[in-house]
C-alpha cells in the first residue's frame, strides 16, 4: 500500500489511513508513506511530513491512497498523474480521502465512474471533471478498483470498509474498537448530519446504549426498550440518536445485525438458520432478504466466497 502525500496534504487525511491500517492485527498491510519525491513535504497546518519514498512506491503497490490536499484547485504535477493513471492501468486499487479524488479524477481514473468528496467542494469536482459522476450525499463510494470518501471522518469509515472488505467483517470491528470508532456505517449514509444543540438535561451520550444492544442483538430491540435503557421518551430517543449517528436506530439495527451476521458467516460453520436467530433477523428468509438488499449477495453465497478468498489465512 502506497499513501501518495501531496503539496498541502491535509494532517488528519493523511492520519486516517496511516493509523486505521497500521492498526490491523498482525500487520498484514505493508504501508510505504511516499510523494513526489522522498523527503520532506509541506502539509496544509504549517509543518512538513518526511516521506520515504517517491512516485515509485505508487507504480508498485496493489493500492494507492490519495489523502485531501489544499487548495483543492490546484493543479496536480504531470508527473504524479500518470503514476496514478499507470496504477490504474495495471490493475492497482486507488482510494481516496476528501479532496484526493481531484488527484484521482485528474488522473482520469474517476472517468466513468460515480465518485464522491466533501460536500463543500463537490461541486468543484463535478464542474472540473463533467466525466465523473458526483454523488454529494454519500459517506463513500465502491467501485471495486476505485473508491472514494467524504471529507475527514468518512475517511475512517471508508478505511474501514477496506479492512472488512480485505479481512472480513470481525477484524474490521476490532480495528474499529482499538480506534474507538463506529464498527460499520454505511457508504450511502449522508454526509451532512444535523445536529442541533441539546437542552442540558440531554446532553448524556447514547453510546452505553448503543453498546448494551450490541450485546443483545439476537433479543427483541425495539425504540421503545432501546430509549428505556436510555431513560427517555422515545420520540426524544429517536431524535437524540439521529443527532449522534446519523441514522435511525432501526436502521442503525439493521446495520449491526448484518455485521454480526457477517462475522458468524465468515467465522464459524453455524447453519444460516442459526447466523439468522444469532444475529437476531429472526428467519433464514429475512436474512436472505436484508442480506440481498444490503450486499447484493445471499449469505451461501458470501460464506463461499470469503472461504474461497480466505483472506485472513484461516
Amino acid at each position: 500500500m502506497a499513501v501518495l502525500v501531496l503539496d498541502g496534504v491535509l494532517p488528519l487525511d493523511l492520519g486516517i489511513p496511516a493509523q486505521v491500517f497500521t492498526a490491523v492485527p498482525g500487520r498484514p498491510y505493508e504501508m510505504t508513506l511516499c510523494g513526489r519525491r522522498a523527503g520532506p513535504v509541506p502539509t496544509a497546518a504549517g509543518f512538513a511530513v518526511t516521506v520515504a519514498a517517491g512516485l515509485e512506491a505508487v507504480r508498485r503497490a496493489d493500492t494507492v491512497v490519495v489523502p485531501g490536499y489544499a487548495p483543492h484547485l490546484r493543479p496536480v504535477p504531470a508527473t504524479v498523474l500518470d503514476a496514478l493513471a499507470d496504477a490504474h492501468a495495471r490493475g492497482g486499487r486507488l482510494v481516496s480521502v476528501c479532496t484526493g479524488a481531484f488527484a484521482l479524477a485528474a488522473a482520469g481514473v474517476l472517468d466513468g465512474c460515480t465518485a464522491t468528496t466533501h460536500w463543500l467542494y463537490a461541486d468543484d469536482l463535478a464542474a472540473r471533471h463533467p466525466r465523473v459522476s458526483v454523488d454529494p450525499r454519500v459517506l463513500y463510494v465502491d467501485e471495486g478498483r476505485v473508491l472514494t470518501s467524504a471529507g475527514v471522518a468518512a475517511g475512517i469509515d471508508l478505511c474501514l470498509h477496506l479492512v472488512r472488505r480485505d479481512l472480513g467483517a470481525a477484524t474490521a470491528n476490532e480495528v474499529a474498537r482499538t480506534l474507538v470508532a463506529a464498527p460499520h456505517r454505511d457508504g450511502g449514509q449522508a454526509q451532512y448530519i444535523k445536529r442541533p444543540l441539546a437542552p442540558a438535561a440531554e446532553n448524556a451520550t447514547l453510546a452505553p446504549t448503543r453498546a448494551w444492544a450490541l450485546t443483545r442483538l439476537h433479543e427483541p430491540l425495539t425504540v421503545r426498550r432501546l430509549a428505556a435503557h436510555a431513560h427517555m421518551a422515545p420520540r426524544t430517543f429517536a431524535r437524540r440518536f439521529v443527532a449522534e449517528t446519523g441514522t435511525t436506530p432501526l436502521r442503525w439495527l439493521l446495520a449491526a445485525r448484518l455485521d454480526r451476521a457477517r462475522e458468524l458467516l465468515e467465522s464459524t460453520g453455524l447453519p444460516v438458520d442459526q447466523v439468522a436467530e444469532r444475529c437476531g433477523l429472526g428467519s433464514p428468509s429475512n436474512l436472505r432478504l436484508h442480506f440481498r438488499r444490503a450486499l447484493g449477495t445471499s449469505p451461501t453465497a458470501y460464506r463461499a466466497a470469503f472461504t474461497a478468498a480466505d483472506p485472513t489465512g484461516r
